[in-house]
């Protein structure tokens, strides 16, 4: 905090001297000269809980991110040029730190992140709006979603809670806050049986598509076996024949395929 102040002409030297020569010395006083403001961005962040030499660190790395982007023949100050890439370092620092869960994942999500418990003091202030109406007024002002606002409001407004967690203080009960989460996905040992199921199923139907001749193959594969079922009127066309041609031919391979299906299913439990 006590490195002198650079006049611009001195500035602009250095800052050409890096750029041109990579003069480590040029380096050192710019970024000496700019720690002061580094520890008051730092200070901007304090609130969300994580150590402040952390924040001046990552301040520093974005200070250095800065000086070597720099181009001091556009004429701008360095500090003017370096806030961006300090304000940008902490603020991931912030978002990969704050919380286990990440968030801030998209430009919306981190500007709702860094800007929530301001607007909302700012939009509350001499206004009766609470809760979902406050959302809307939030959701239109920064481009987000009423839903998305009310996620963070609540991530802002107490810490995480690990699944692990016990639920009682009582150190006797071993239940843990996942005990009480319902799923709806189905059990490992159902997601197994399926599984096998589906793949004999598949075996078996694939043993008995080839009692078909070609074109009874064609045509339960256009019919039944395709996610867009041709018509009677488009296949009869393709094939030359009449529509109730391919409806009969059609009835006539659905019988063989049940036949075929009941001899290797019953083959299949006779076997195991």
């Amino acid at each position: 905090m006590r490195a002198p102040y650079l006049a611009r002409d001195e500035e602009f030297e250095l800052a050409m001297r890096w750029k041109d020569q990579h003069d480590q010395q040029a380096l050192h006083r710019i970024t000496t000269a700019h720690m002061r403001l580094v520890i008051s961005m730092a200070g901007k962040f304090r609130h969300y809980g994580l150590p402040m030499a952390d924040l001046i660190q990552e301040g520093h790395v974005g200070l250095l991110e800065a000086a070597s982007r720099f181009e001091p023949e556009r004429d701008v100050r360095f500090s003017t040029y370096a806030t961006w890439w300090i304000r940008a370092s902490m603020q991931d620092y912030i978002l990969r730190n704050w919380s286990i869960v990440r968030g801030g994942t998209s430009s919306t999500q981190k500007a709702l992140f860094f800007n929530l418990r301001r607007l909302r003091a700012r939009l509350a202030a001499g206004s009766e709006a609470t809760g979902p109406a406050l959302y809307a007024r939030i959701s239109a002002t920064l481009g987000v979603s009423e839903a998305d606002v009310a996620l963070m409001d609540s991530r802002l407004s107490g810490p995480d809670a690990s699944l692990n967690a016990p639920m009682t203080q009582d150190s006797d009960s071993s239940a843990e806050r996942s005990d009480f989460l319902v799923s709806d996905e189905p059990l490992p040992d159902e997601v197994a049986a399926e599984t096998i199921d589906l793949e004999r199923r598949a075996g078996l139907l694939k043993s008995a598509l080839d009692v078909l001749n070609d074109r009874e193959r064609k045509i339960i594969a256009e019919r039944r076996l395709s996610e867009d079922g041709a018509t009677l009127e488009s296949l009869g066309e393709r094939l030359g024949i009449s529509k109730e041609r391919v409806r009969q031919i059609e009835t006539r391979a659905l019988e063989k395929l049940r036949c075929a299906l009941l001899s290797g299913d019953a083959e299949a439990f006779a076997a195991a």
